[in-house]
């Protein structure tokens, strides 16, 4: 099985998305023996923004080898990191991962499954600040976009609250990893 690991937070090693991915890929190499695992830093080597003569076909073609993709995807500014919106960019290429057609566009990129370690510093899943949120409902939106429908989000959430909070807050999170079902993409 070939996985795509997306890191993208600015933190370096004080990042939990990092750290959530880092434990999702320890996972499914826990599982599979044979795993190949392609790794992106995007916050250390960034793509930067797309224009024609920026574009980059090793970034698609990894994402097109991917069985399962694990993004790390950090909530900035109610949204999603810059360098993380370059690389889809990248990916979202019609004619290879969507087409239009008369009753609109199709995604070409199915069969593959994704798993989103989202990482935010308050509470945005429910109550009054869940309307900020354009970081999950993007990346689900997108990838649906593409054809992607199997996505899973692990998300620790109140991490900058206090520290009862980002200690249940992480123990969630690592239960959710802890119980990624086995199934192949």
């Amino acid at each position: 099985m070939n996985l795509l690991h997306i890191d993208s937070s600015a933190l370096g090693s004080r990042s939990v998305s990092r750290e959530l991915t880092a434990a999702i890929v320890a996972a499914f190499a826990g599982r599979d023996p044979d795993l190949h695992v392609t790794y992106r830093d995007l916050a250390a080597a960034p793509l930067g923004d797309w224009s024609p003569e920026t574009a980059a076909d090793t970034v698609l073609e990894e994402f097109l080898a991917a069985d399962v993709v694990v993004l790390g995807a950090p909530m900035y500014n109610f949204g999603i990191p810059s360098q993380l919106k370059a690389w889809i960019d990248r990916i979202c290429v019609a004619g290879r991962t969507f087409r239009y057609e008369a009753g609109g566009p199709v995604g070409l990129a199915g069969g593959k499954r994704v798993v989103i370690a989202s990482t935010r510093g308050g509470l945005y899943a429910t109550g009054a600040a869940a309307a900020l949120d354009f970081q999950e409902p993007y990346l689900r939106k997108v990838l649906g976009f593409i054809g992607i429908t199997d996505v899973e989000v692990i998300r620790a959430e109140g991490l900058n609250l206090d520290e009862g909070h980002r200690t249940q807050a992480l123990a969630t999170a690592r239960e959710a990893v802890a119980a990624l079902p086995a199934r192949a993409a």
